[in-house]
């Protein structure tokens, strides 16, 4: 985040959901950042759809990437937290968000833009039998198996979808137009498939005008849509939907673009709501209850101005919405949002034509649906062709700060060294208490009971092991980074064949008023203990400063049998040899750092990095392994010389089965690389035939430095089948033989690569 130690954090700016508005606001505070305020963005998809292209994502005319905002760089951009997680709730009274999977959040100001998904309780049978087209993110896996499903089906297939409004119209037709054509790209005949429109009332589009209704008919009757209309659906079985009227309609496919319904946690988190759960705003998008909090798009009802769930009005939100969470961060008077009375709706017909109606007025055509690409893809390029980052002013805006912060913000340019850096002793203790340390009974004095420094017994019979080190955050949420440096630590330890004992930590929190750095170092250190916690062992004590960046760091004593400790001088000529972790987390980081990695990604190489080596350690050791390191800065290829040098063996690696990260391959062709890389490539030299080598694609991947990465060890060949079926079984799907060692030769360099 660009707000450091030069713009202390004064406030805490905290969006839910990636929708329509947010990322305008997003894009915004990239534009002009607002100097002592953090920005967090909470949201369940990495990369938001625009719901102007499902229908032509749906018919085969976009791609995935061509209908999504990818939510990393733009979050990047914005300098704000990115945080992959779901809320469940609000603590109105502390301002915290819940969150599904972590620690809750504090907020000064918060917004919700969730969005909204099709009431299934309203429709018997609707949740085991039908597909809701929202969530757009849970409807794309289930469009794919729904696809599959036609395509292996030889029989006639009848596919509905119940809802004739604008959603249903458009899906209905796109499904129509998709599967159709790839029925006859199979060579079979597309006649085969049936399409059924379901709706309540007598005509489709019920909010439209009566012509742009009529349209509508012609163009689904023109088609072969069988419609069934002035009937409410109200059953749905196997096979088969049930009309009020007690008719019958056999389905294969049931899709669902029915009204949509509010999440239940707004209303039962005491937000002022309305008759359905949407939470009722104001003409600022203000909340009726809670002048803090905003709300826009699907889940918000303005109660003076009232619009149909679309999401031209959460567009048009967007700007309005940015504007008034800058004016109430900075204590001023909010402006009103006035909606269009108006808007123009433009519905693709499948085959890339499609109808436009604004008023009493419309229009159609091949030329209308090319219109509306237009503005679709204008629309997308706003928020994935990103400018420059721009640099915050330093100076704290005095009005973002009440006049107890700012007397508390005037004392950071005289902040003390030494020991007056360190955390005060009441916030600290708030912001660990509830957390659990882990427990050892070798721990005679710990964190339960408080010293001058932990003790800490070595049972008999074993040797202590010990590891250090220190990170800066390379991800604005403290959570997850703590959970990754505790694991890169901790692999030091696996790496060892041994178990993980005690843990000391040294954390470096940024200035902030004082409720700041609490809420980020309780954030910080419920993910460290998460990690020793499951790791089985304790945390026993540790350091507290403040400083100009977030940063962590861990002494970590582990416990061996001397006569089994796992060494890198253990390699043993015909040993094979096993990665556990795929590459690629340095040119991943190093890109996202320039907003240039794309948000799955990132959350690929995050949750490599977030997964344990400690049942992976066991597995190799239970295969005979008897040679092993932890792949980290130096890079695969600087670890396994290592490895060669000290057991005075050559290895040979077979480049074509490294295992990649998702998108690290793309990240080093467009020539993004770690920092570290440059220096990894001086080990180059041991390498034989190194300019052969260099042609391979995967070469510079040899450099990439890792952080968190897998265990790269000697398994005798005889067992490496079962190692990796285990591994793979473990959930280190990634893990592969990717080489093997021979005894050490006279030929120039100890590494061989075969390509």
């Amino acid at each position: 985040m660009r707000s450091s130690a030069a713009s202390p954090i004064v406030k805490d700016l905290v969006l839910v959901g990636g929708g329509h508005a947010h990322v305008a606001v997003l894009k915004s505070f990239g534009m002009e950042p607002m100097p002592g305020v953090r920005v967090t963005l909470i949201t369940r998809d990495i990369h938001t759809p625009y719901s102007g292209m499902l229908p032509g994502f749906v018919a085969g005319h976009y791609g995935f990437d061509d209908m999504h905002v990818d939510l990393g760089p733009l979050a990047r951009f914005a300098g704000a937290a990115l945080i992959h997680d779901e809320a469940v709730g609000l603590d109105l009274a502390n301002r915290r968000v819940i969150c599904r999977d972590r620690p809750p959040l504090a907020y000064d100001v918060l917004s919700l833009d969730v969005g909204a998904a099709p009431d299934l309780s309203a429709l018997p049978g609707a949740e085991t039998h039908a597909v809701p087209i929202k969530p757009i993110g849970s409807f794309l896996a289930r469009f794919e198996k729904l696809r599959a499903r036609v395509r292996e089906r030889r029989l006639p297939t009848r596919i509905g979808v119940v809802g004739a409004g604008a959603a249903g119209v458009e899906i209905v037709l796109a499904l129509r137009h998709r599967l159709r054509a790839e029925l006859a790209g199979l060579g079979r005949d597309p006649d085969i498939l049936e399409f059924h429109l379901i709706g309540t009332f007598p005509e489709p589009l019920p909010a439209f005008p009566a012509v742009a209704r009529a349209q509508a008919r012609r163009l689904l009757e023109a088609r072969g849509v069988h419609l069934h209309f002035g009937q409410a659906a109200s059953l749905i079985e196997p096979g088969c939907v049930r009309l009020a009227d007690g008719q019958a309609i056999d389905l294969d496919e049931i899709l669902l673009a029915t009204p949509a319904a509010a999440a239940p946690w707004p209303k039962a988190s005491g937000l002022a709501v309305d008759d359905n759960g949407f939470v009722q705003v104001d003409e600022t998008l203000r909340s009726l209850s809670h002048p803090e909090i905003f709300a826009t798009g699907d889940i918000a009802d303005m109660i003076r101005s009232p619009r149909p769930k679309a999401g031209v009005f959460a567009v048009r939100q967007g700007p309005a919405l940015a504007e008034n969470l800058r004016r109430a961060l900075a204590a001023r008077p909010l402006r009103p949002f006035r909606p269009q009375r108006r808007y123009l709706a433009i519905l693709s017909a499948g085959d890339k034509y499609a109808l436009a109606a604004r008023g009493g007025f419309t229009l159609e055509g091949a030329w209308v649906w090319r219109w509306k690409d237009w503005i679709d893809r204008r629309w997308m390029r706003r928020y994935s062709e990103l400018p420059a980052m721009p640099t915050a002013d330093p100076d704290v805006a005095a009005g973002i700060a009440d006049e107890t912060a700012l007397k508390e913000i005037s004392a950071f340019a005289m902040r003390c060294g030494g020991c007056g850096a360190k955390v005060g002793s009441d916030l600290l203790t708030r912001a660990l208490q509830g957390l659990d340390p882990g427990r050892r009974e070798e721990v005679l004095v710990g964190l339960d009971s408080p010293d001058d420094a932990a003790v800490v017994q070595v049972p008999a019979g074993k040797a202590l092991v010990q590891t250090v080190d220190f990170f800066r955050s390379f991800i604005a949420d403290p959570y997850v980074f703590a959970q990754i440096a505790a694991n890169h630590a901790l692999g030091d330890i696996h790496a060892m064949g041994a178990e993980p004992q005690t843990v000391l930590t040294i954390a470096v929190i940024p200035f902030g008023l004082e409720a700041k750095v609490e809420s980020q170092l309780g954030q910080l250190m419920a993910g460290a203990t998460k990690v020793v916690r499951e790791a089985g062992a304790a945390l026993v004590g540790g350091h507290t400063a403040e400083g100009s960046e977030l940063a962590i760091g861990f002494a970590v004593n582990g416990l061996v049998d001397p006569a089994r400790v796992l060494r890198k001088d253990g390699l043993k000529p015909s040993d094979a040899l096993v990665l556990t972790k795929a590459l690629g987390t340095g040119t991943l980081f190093a890109a996202d750092m320039r907003a240039r990695a794309k948000g799955r990604w990132v959350e690929g190489a995050l949750a490599s990095m977030l997964q344990s080596s400690g049942e992976a350690a066991k597995i190799l050791i239970a295969h005979g392994a008897h040679a092993c390191t932890d792949v980290t800065g130096f890079g695969l290829l600087g670890h396994l010389v290592e490895m060669t040098r000290a057991s005075n063996v050559d290895a040979e690696i077979a480049i074509g089965r490294l295992p990649v990260l998702d998108g690290a391959v793309e990240c080093l062709n467009a020539g993004i690389f770690s920092s570290l890389q440059p220096a990894n490539v001086r080990l180059r030299r041991a390498i034989r035939d190194q300019a052969t080598a260099a042609t391979h694609p995967l070469y510079p991947l040899l450099f990439d430095p890792q952080t968190a990465g897998g265990l790269l060890a000697a398994v005798p060949e005889e067992n490496v089948s079962a190692c990796l079926a285990a591994l793979k079984a473990a959930g280190y799907v990634r893990s592969e033989r990717i080489g093997r060692i021979s005894a050490r030769s006279d030929r120039p360099g100890p590494i061989g690569i075969v390509l």
